[in-house]
């Protein structure tokens, strides 16, 4: 006879056998559903009962049943897209309701919106899909060109129904369309790609005019700086909304007062180095690390001691005196050995040098301080490389309206049918593409006309110039009296007023940029 095992409890049961068991309950189970249908769990029956909306269960045939292979268990009952891209009918700040900032800074699709947030980073290219043909923006003819670009020179306003019967007979939409595509680029050279500047060395040609000439080099910047000053000129006197200033280490948005929620003139410069930042300390200029500023206030540890995002801990001269300060009221402080300053020193510059070249170490300069840092663009000799095949290449210059020195450029722009398979067999999948510098406002536009043309059903893939990714952040908003007057001088800035007042609003997006677009009856779903 056995003797009994303390703690050995008689009910257990083996691995097979609790396995024996769920199979006969499943087939029990079964037997059941197929006999008096199936049985509503208790949440739904609660949820019926408070009259709130449920999804359907899946169709016969999906799995569930007797005999059927057994289902994905991380897949959706309904095999549609998550919940959160589709319209919510609970109103903001309702319980569930989830707002469009916490989706973007998780990576997680938005709620049905009328309008998409703005975003300041560079897109080098746009796929949009839809039901519906984009042949309309093919082939245009040349009154519709030329009418396009003298649209885009006087700042024409177009307003399309919202949705337009026949879109390629439509003279306004393709116009319209022509006119989305244009923007302004210093300096143009045929041979040359001149965005992006970063990373582009292994896509431009090994030698230039100019690489050895120090005389066309020297004339190539006079030149660009004429053209810079006069974009500036534009900025301050908010007849240019914004610019962008490409050079082959970092890009620079410049933005007028009363864009971004801000009152005053901005500059974000991303990525940067502790070598670019000193020589900005050096001129003068006053500028702030909006993250890491962020960053010191939410992940305080202790005394002297601030952890940003992927980071070494940082530690100043003045918070490592503090941190000692409590050795001196014990009395210990002469056994205690204390870092000298050069330590410290070492200490803080490694930090520094840490975040650079990431999105944590974005400059932003504000007001007057803006002026400054054109002066000191203007003559910085590390802003055009010194070797290789950038080598005396003035950065490029990237603007919405036209400036001293500019040329005029197109965005390309093709459609593409193709045959989609689905369950039925093939249908017809309609395409646009757009490639090149897309700024924010190219993006809008074309959007908008997309909502007409595409009878509000589209969707995009938005790929990004990754540098320009962090220009989305929501830095510290300076407001000034006569809001309300910044904002209507901007009316001349030649933009659409739909677009110039989406670019007017703060941004929400962080560090991330829009990557996925789906309109859907109207309203935007948006993914970052």
């Amino acid at each position: 006879m056995a003797l009994p095992v303390p703690g050995y409890s008689p009910g257990f049961k083996k691995p097979p056998e609790t396995l024996r068991l769920r199979r006969r309950r499943a087939r029990s189970l079964g037997a059941r559903l197929s006999a008096g249908g199936r049985p509503e769990p208790e949440p739904r029956r609660a949820a019926l009962a408070a009259g709130l909306p449920l999804r359907p269960y899946p169709a016969a045939g999906r799995g569930g049943g007797p005999g059927a292979p057994g289902r994905n268990p991380f897949a959706r009952l309904d095999n549609r897209p998550p919940a959160a891209a589709e319209p919510q009918d609970r109103p903001p700040g309702a319980p569930g309701a989830t707002s469009q900032r916490s989706f973007s800074e998780s990576d997680m699709p938005s709620s049905g919106s009328a309008e998409l947030p703005v975003d300041w980073s560079i897109k080098t290219r746009l796929l949009f899909t839809s039901p519906h043909p984009f042949t309309w923006a093919d082939h245009l003819k040349a009154q519709e060109e030329a009418q396009g670009v003298v649209q885009h020179c006087r700042a024409t306003e177009v307003t399309l129904p919202p949705n337009v019967q026949d879109p390629k007979l439509c003279t306004e939409l393709r116009c319209a369309f022509q006119q989305s595509l244009i923007y302004w680029l210093h300096p143009a050279f045929p041979w040359l790609s001149l965005f992006p500047r970063i990373g582009a060395d292994r896509k431009m040609s090994a030698t230039s005019p100019w690489s050895n000439d120090e005389s066309l080099q020297h004339i190539l910047m006079s030149d660009w700086s004429v053209s810079f000053t006069s974009l500036y000129n534009l900025l301050k006197t908010k007849l240019c909304p914004y610019f962008y200033v490409c050079t082959y280490q970092f890009t620079i948005l410049f933005r007028a007062a009363g864009l971004a929620g801000n009152d005053v003139i901005t500059a974000l410069i991303s990525p940067t180095t502790r070598g670019i930042r000193e020589a900005m300390k050096n001129e003068g200029i006053e500028f702030s690390l909006p993250l890491v500023t962020e960053s010191g206030h939410e992940k305080k540890r202790a005394a002297g001691t601030i952890v940003a995002p992927g980071e070494e801990q940082a530690v100043s001269d003045e918070d490592e005196e503090e941190s000692f300060s409590w050795l001196e009221e014990m009395g210990v402080q002469d056994k205690i050995k204390k870092p000298d300053i050069l330590s410290l020193k070492l200490r803080k510059e490694k930090h520094e040098v840490q975040m650079d070249h990431r999105p944590e170490s974005v400059v932003l300069v504000k007001g007057a301080n803006t002026f400054t840092l054109l002066n000191f663009l203007i003559n910085c000799k590390s802003l055009i490389a010194a070797s290789g095949p950038q080598a005396g290449l003035p950065p490029t210059l990237l603007s919405p309206i036209a400036f001293r020195g500019a040329t005029m450029q197109m965005l390309k722009a093709r459609s593409v049918n193709v045959k989609k398979q689905c369950v039925s067999g093939y249908k017809d999948q309609f395409s646009l593409e757009i490639t090149g510098p897309i700024m924010p406002h190219s993006l809008h536009s074309v959007t908008m006309l997309l909502r007409s043309s595409q009878s509000g059903s589209f969707s995009a893939g938005l790929y990004t110039h990754e540098p320009t990714a962090v220009f989305n952040i929501c830095p510290p908003v300076d407001h000034v009296p006569g809001k309300e007057i910044v904002r209507e001088e901007l009316a001349n800035c030649g933009l659409h007023p739909k677009t110039l007042d989406q670019l007017s609003q703060t941004p929400v997006l962080g560090k991330s940029s829009l990557r996925n677009v789906d309109m859907s009856d109207y309203l935007y779903n948006w993914r970052s």
